[in-house]
Formats: structure tokens, sequence, C-alpha cells
């Protein structure tokens, strides 16, 4: 076993510094991911009892982070990308502090809060992104998203149950909401921290300063029909576990026991999958991930009871590590191939891939509050996840036509190897 563990420490060192150090600032962030995705959604439905409004919270996210990909791009001609990466971070922190501020959780709130967070993660993302694409290459990027997904299923472990149980050992709503900003300030200390880890890296900025383009090879259209699809469970999949909960099975506590359940099998999983697993296998995990997640829907909207939220909390926590770890790579791939043909900058494909994924995040959400306003807020948890997920099935047959033509566009194919004319010559002249 302790050998076996060496192997993979030693793997792990044989990367590059950049590598190592990319993976140790996702690792210290990750620590406050759950806190972000879940309990801030637990906050609002705490104080409005109203699971509209953390859908749209999740809009003001979903339409904060396009615009600041765009501000991105325009940054980066101005400041290194560790300090824009480190400032994507540390603002998750002040969206929460300005969300704890409001007496009074109203809309406008909600909206600029939901605005910061979104800008927040437009930096983050924008050039967590670059610098994963940047750093990793076709071979080890399984290896990278399965490791990095590892410590994250690991970590959504621990700091759930611990913020459940903290939150429930408070009595009375004041105490409840002074546990709150407690976590927040902690968040907080914990985004500076992972700040510090980001600048140990030597990550350079991207080279081509143009980043808009409206016109692309039909290769990258296919990518972004597969982004909204993504985009559609994206649109209210990270706050829809927590409502889920908060409806059926109770409190904050009852949140963190539920996210807990088989994460450290997934966890294992996971990282076996990354670690192992070839570029060619990426359809397979790719679509055992959407089954899973569409078979875990599908249970949830027959059962709408505790049962049916734990096997879906359950079936998500493997699905959606496993969608990721073959998405992404899928994505960065094609960026190679398409930047390389087109001769522009990887992070142009970045900021304009965002764009698919907000078009389908806009129909995920709005399909929840469709279904909510025009028949109940009961239809729209019990059914909208399962449409959703239904409907994400269709990125199997896209992600098969995306991967069989950028195999043939790839541009790391061999190049036909022609004989020597002057081997031919010599060949003729003994055959006369």
């Amino acid at each position: 076993m302790f050998k076996k563990i060496q192997t993979e420490i030693d793997h792990f060192q044989s990367q590059t510094r950049n590598f190592r150090i990319l993976i140790f600032t996702n690792l210290v962030y990750a620590l406050v991911l759950p806190v972000i995705d879940i309990f801030v959604a637990a906050y609002i439905m705490r104080n409005s009892n109203d699971t509209s409004k953390v859908v749209i919270y999740q809009l003001a996210i979903y339409t904060g982070i396009p615009l600041t990909f765009l501000l991105n791009g325009f940054l980066l001609k101005h400041f290194n990308i560790r300090k824009l990466y480190s400032t994507g971070m540390m603002l998750s922190g002040v969206a929460m502090i300005i969300m704890m501020s409001f007496k009074i959780l109203d809309l406008t709130g909600i909206g600029i809060a939901g605005i910061t967070m979104g800008m927040s993660f437009g930096l983050y993302w924008s050039n967590r992104d670059y610098l994963a694409l940047a750093i990793t290459n076709d071979k080890n990027r399984n290896y990278y998203y399965g490791l990095e997904t590892f410590f994250y299923t690991i970590i959504a472990i621990v700091i759930p149950a611990t913020i459940g149980w903290f939150i429930q050992s408070k009595t009375g709503d004041a105490e409840k909401h002074d546990a709150y900003i407690i976590i927040t300030g902690i968040v907080f200390l914990i985004t500076i921290v992972a700040s510090i880890v980001c600048f140990r890296g030597k990550f350079e900025n991207p080279v081509q300063k143009q980043y808009i383009f409206f016109k692309f090879h039909p290769l990258w259209y296919k990518l972004l029909s597969l982004a909204t699809f993504k985009g559609l469970a994206q649109g209210f999949l990270v706050t829809a576990p927590a409502m889920l909960i908060f409806k059926l099975l109770g409190e904050e506590g009852a949140l963190g026991n539920a996210q807990s359940i088989g994460a450290v099998l997934a966890a294992i999983v996971i990282y076996l999958i990354g670690r192992f697993s070839k570029p060619s296998d990426r359809i397979k995990i790719f679509a055992v991930g959407l089954i899973l997640f569409a078979l875990g829907a599908c249970l949830n909207g027959f059962f709408y009871n505790k049962t049916g939220v734990i096997i879906f909390l359950l079936l998500l926590l493997i699905a959606k590590p496993l969608m990721d770890l073959a998405y992404f790579p899928i994505q960065l791939r094609v960026i190679d191939i398409v930047s390389h043909i087109e001769k522009r900058g990887e992070f142009t494909y970045i900021l304009n891939h965002e764009a698919g994924l907000y078009v389908g995040r806009l129909c995920g959400a709005g399909t929840f509050l469709v279904l909510y306003y025009t028949l109940s807020e009961d239809f729209a948890l019990r059914y909208a996840i399962g449409i959703i997920a239904l409907l994400q099935l269709c990125s199997i047959y896209i992600s098969k036509k995306i991967i069989a033509e950028g195999n043939i566009l790839s541009p790391e194919k061999e190049e036909p190897k022609f004989i020597d004319p002057k081997i031919l010559d010599h060949v003729a002249e003994h055959i006369v």
C-alpha cells in the first residue's frame, strides 16, 4: 500500500513546477467552493424561504461571469495573470461579505451579491482555464483533472459536514446568522492563502492581445453546442441540491451529511480513472457521467422524497466529476487544434466558450423559473432537473463527432512520410 502511495507521489513530483503550483492553488481555494456553492444558497433559503430567489441569485452570477471574462481579456494586457487570478479568488469572499451585510435580503441585494460573485468566478475561471491549458498537454490532462477532482471530492466530504454541524450547533436565528458571518470571515482568509500560493508559480500571460472574433472553424461551433448543453445543467444544478435538501431533508446539518454520502469512494474512483485512463477513453467516461446524472435526476422526480434526494446526491457525487473529467480535456484539445488552424491565441477560445455556457445557463435557469411561476415550486424542483438531464444525453453524440473530427484535424498527427526522390532514382537505375 505504502509503495503504491509513494509511486503516486513520485508521479506527481515528476510533473512541472507550474503544474504542481496550480494544483496546490486550486486545492486551497477548493476549501471555499462548497461554502459558495451550497451554503450561500442555504443562507438565501433560510432568510427568504423562496427557491426562486436562489435561482435569480444564480442568474446574477451567470450574468457577471461572461462580462468579467470579457473584461479579463482587456486586463491581461496590463496586469500579470497571477494578480487577476488571485483577485478572482479573493473577490468571492467579498461577495459573501456583501450578502451578509444586507439586513433584508431583497432582489436588489441578491442581484448585487450575485453580480459580484459572478465577477469573482469570471476572473477565477477565465485565468484558471488558460493556465490549465498552458501547463498541461493532451497526455496528462486526464491526470490533472482527475487529481484536482479527487481533492475537490474529498473536501466535499469534510467541509459541508463541518459547516453544517457548526451552523446546527447554534440556537436561534441570530446565532445562526452570526455563524454564517464567521464562516464568511474564514472564507476570506482562505482566499488570501490561495492567492499567496498562486504567486509562487511562474505563470505567463497569453501572447496574443486580440481576443474577440466572430467567425470560427466548424469544429469550434460543435464544441459551443456541447458547451450549451453543459450550461443547461449549470443553470441551477449548483444550487438545486441545496434547495432539495432544505425542502425535503431539513436543516443545514442534513445538508452536510447528505453531501458526504459516498464521497470517499467517488474520490478514489475518479482519481484512478484520471490517473490510468487514456485520451481515447473520454467518450466512455463522459457517457457514464451523463447517464448516472440522468438516472439520479429521474429517480428524484419519481420519488420526490428523502430517499429520492439522497439517491440523486449519491449519483451526482459520481456523475459530476466524471462529466468534468472528460469535458475539460475535450475542450482544451479542441482549443489546441483550432488555435493551431486559425493562428489565434488560446484565450480567444476560452473567452468565446463562455458564451456557449451562458446560453445554456440561461435556458436551464429559465426552465426552472418558468415551471416555478406557471405551475408550482414543487413541480419545478421535481421535474426541471430530470428534463435537463435527459436533454444533456445529446452531449454523447456531439462529443463523439467532436473527437472524430478532432482526430482528423489534429496538428500532432504524423506528417506523410515521403521517400527521398534520390533513392527512387537509384532504385530505378538498378531495375533498368
